[in-house]
């Protein structure tokens, strides 16, 4: 019951904590004198096996070594193998992407160009200056641990070797302007096919051309040439779009006038088969009755051509002296406003014989 017993305020607490240990040691003694050995021993098993468990993470290999020899790759998650020194792993990072730098090097922000790897030669036996970063990832962890001494240092080198065959391949010209892109694709290519005859377990992502500029001397004098050739294409792109848009424009006004001209030849066709027809209308009349076809032909023609001048109309057995007697005139005893035209013709011819 004195454990339960409240503390005396005026005991040392460093006293207490001995009396406890003390207390300790003789309850272990007592009890586990006899085995402790054992226990000891047993304690120690436990731990040594336990140090066998691990964790692979995400994005992560394990590789595992059986008395140092290869024995299985093991996927994330909780893993166990037997403690060191029958089994080892190692823990091989396979999701981050890595970079590798040819031609310079960048610290803090800023970059500096390392001549011994940037200046290679083209083709056309020029000199350019060439920085490539490469970005790759580890594929296989088992050949990049034990298949190649150093896979970094060799893509590094790997990397170096493809850019200058490549660049060696083609012109000065090609090289700056427009064969950058296949450039890089070459590059990646080759690049990828030494790492896996060299058994790196390495895997090219991106191989990206930074600065492709002749040597520092020449240099103004090629940028200004190839300003030159920007411009020339710049210009043919611009005659071809100009092209593209007044060819259909011309090619749719040709249409145009092609149907225009169609469809004025069919109007005259069309009116050339009506006169036709009318003429002949006209002949099967005029054959049945010539004179009578002659006499309103005249006529419809004088009316056609003159149709506002003041006509007058003769009898061709009246004497020449008869007057003449303009229609438009009527007498005074005739009322033209109310009186229709025959019965005005009839007064006409009655004042003509009145006057006789």
């Amino acid at each position: 019951m004195d454990q339960f017993r409240p503390r005396d305020p005026g005991s040392n607490p460093v006293h207490e904590l001995r009396r406890g240990m003390e207390s300790a040691q003789d309850f272990f003694f007592r009890y586990f004198r006899h085995k402790g050995s054992w226990l000891l021993i047993v304690l120690l098993l436990l731990l040594y096996l336990a140090s066998g468990f691990y964790i692979v993470g995400p994005g992560e290999k394990g590789v595992v070594l059986l008395f140092g020899r290869y024995y299985e790759t093991t996927d994330p998650g909780p893993r166990y193998r037997l403690p060191w020194p029958v089994m080892s792993k190692t823990i091989v990072d396979t999701s981050s992407v890595r970079r590798a730098e040819i031609g310079f090097r960048s610290d803090r922000g800023r970059s500096k160009s390392v001549p011994g790897e940037s200046l290679m030669l083209t083709g056309d036996e020029n000199i350019v200056d060439v920085q490539m970063f490469v970005q790759y990832m580890v594929h296989d962890p088992v050949n990049f641990l034990f298949a190649n001494d150093g896979p970094e240092q060799t893509l590094r080198a790997s990397a170096e070797v493809a850019l200058r065959g490549i660049v060696g391949e083609n012109n000065v010209d090609y090289t700056m302007t427009s064969g950058k892109m296949d450039i890089q694709k070459k590059v990646e290519q080759n690049l990828q096919t030494l790492l896996d005859s060299y058994k790196t377990g390495l895997l090219v992502t991106q191989a990206s051309l930074l600065v492709v500029d002749p040597p520092a001397q020449v240099q103004q004098a090629f940028h200004d040439v190839v300003r030159a050739l920007e411009d020339r294409e710049r210009l043919i792109k611009e005659a071809e779009g100009y092209m593209e848009d007044v060819v259909p424009k011309a090619k749719g006004q040709a249409q145009q006038a092609v149907l225009e001209a169609e469809a004025y030849k069919a109007q005259r066709v069309i009116r050339a088969q009506g006169d036709t027809q009318r003429f002949l209308s006209v002949l099967e009349e005029y054959l049945k009755a010539p004179a009578v076809t002659r006499e309103r032909l005249y006529l419809e023609t004088a009316e056609k051509f003159m149709p506002s001048a003041k006509k007058i109309i003769m009898d061709k057995s009246a004497s020449p002296m008869l007057p003449i007697v303009p229609l438009n005139v009527t007498s005074p005893n005739v009322d033209s406003a109310n009186t229709p035209a025959p019965a005005r013709a009839e007064a006409v011819q009655e004042n003509r014989g009145d006057r006789q």
